[in-house]
């Protein structure tokens, strides 16, 4: 299959808008290309990202969007700009030059980033592992083997990275665990390993749940973890102990009556791929719900809430 590749170039307040454009119009994947959060993971020493180089212009962040080339594709790129007008007649100018295309395909897609992820220790337990690398276990190690194709979720990232030493605070045996928006799986495959009983990783987008798939059986999960296609929570019934989502401020907002109705009481929500500007909008949010906030991560301009729903 054929796809175009949609890039904007805008800031980082706008970022995160920019993206939910492109979520909503039905982008097959949508990556943010930030300069600050890259060289913070050169900095840190936290994982081996290859000979990058250290990025000079950090105002500028690049949003990019693969839409599939088929008989929407005119509809999806007239209605990317006049959201992208509409959005800056609200907030002014904040998107630099013109929308880039680019025509690519899966296989472009699925390898162009491999020279950048290898073996990482996310917690203390916790080691992501590229299927095409080795790694020779420690006794205390929880190793996943990821392969994440053309969905989100490497580990690397920091609302992922923070979820992840999260759920190996929260995470106890015999839990039930929902995982909304789970791209490669990473946080089910995580789960799992900490001890929950059952996962249910839900995803909306198909190739995503097919990668997800893909991951759990490669890590010998199947019998714990049951990757779905539904919308949000809409895919669930039955409450769970913990429900995750690292996703965007406004779709956690959104969802959020919803959180309470599939959690069990006492139950913990996570909430990341929310940036520290939109931490109060989503905190009160949350307290329309009745959920109490009980601790805020942050790092590298990126936040993660864990609210617990009161007894």
């Amino acid at each position: 299959m054929q796809w175009i590749e949609v890039s904007i170039q805008t800031t980082h307040a706008a970022n995160e808008a920019v993206a939910d454009i492109f979520h909503s119009l039905g982008a097959g994947g949508v990556v943010i290309e930030d300069p600050l959060l890259l060289n913070n993971l050169i900095s840190s020493g936290n994982w081996e990202l290859c000979a990058i180089p250290e990025q000079e212009n950090t105002e500028i962040v690049v949003v990019t969007a693969y839409f599939p080339d088929d008989h929407e594709l005119k509809h999806r790129l007239t209605a990317v700009e006049t959201e992208m007008a509409a959005m800056e007649a609200r907030v002014g100018p904040c998107r630099f030059g013109n929308t880039c295309f680019r025509t690519v395909s899966e296989t472009d897609w699925e390898n162009e980033w491999k020279q950048y992820f290898h073996v990482a220790r996310v917690t203390e337990q916790l080691i992501i592992k590229p299927s095409w690398e080795e790694y020779q276990a420690g006794p205390e190690d929880k190793v996943i083997e990821l392969d994440p194709g053309m969905a989100f979720g490497t580990g690397t990232h920091h609302t992922t990275c923070m979820c992840l030493r999260r759920l190996e605070k929260i995470i106890e045996p015999g839990m039930m665990v929902y995982d909304v928006g789970t791209g490669s799986g990473i946080l089910s495959l995580a789960a799992a390993k900490f001890g929950a009983e059952k996962v249910t990783a839900i995803d909306i987008d198909e190739t995503a749940v097919k990668i997800a798939k893909q991951n759990v059986a490669n890590n010998g999960l199947a019998k714990v973890i049951e990757v779905r296609k539904g919308d949000l929570l809409q895919a669930v019934s039955e409450p769970a102990d913990v429900v995750i989502a690292n996703i965007i401020a406004d779709v956690i907002i959104s969802f959020l009556p919803a959180v309470p109705l599939r959690l069990k009481q006492n139950g913990v929500f996570l909430a990341s791929g929310i940036i520290a500007e939109r931490v109060d909008e989503v905190i009160a949010a949350a307290k329309e719900q009745n959920l109490l906030v009980e601790t805020i991560d942050s790092q590298g301009g990126w936040v993660v809430i864990q609210m617990r729903k009161e007894e």
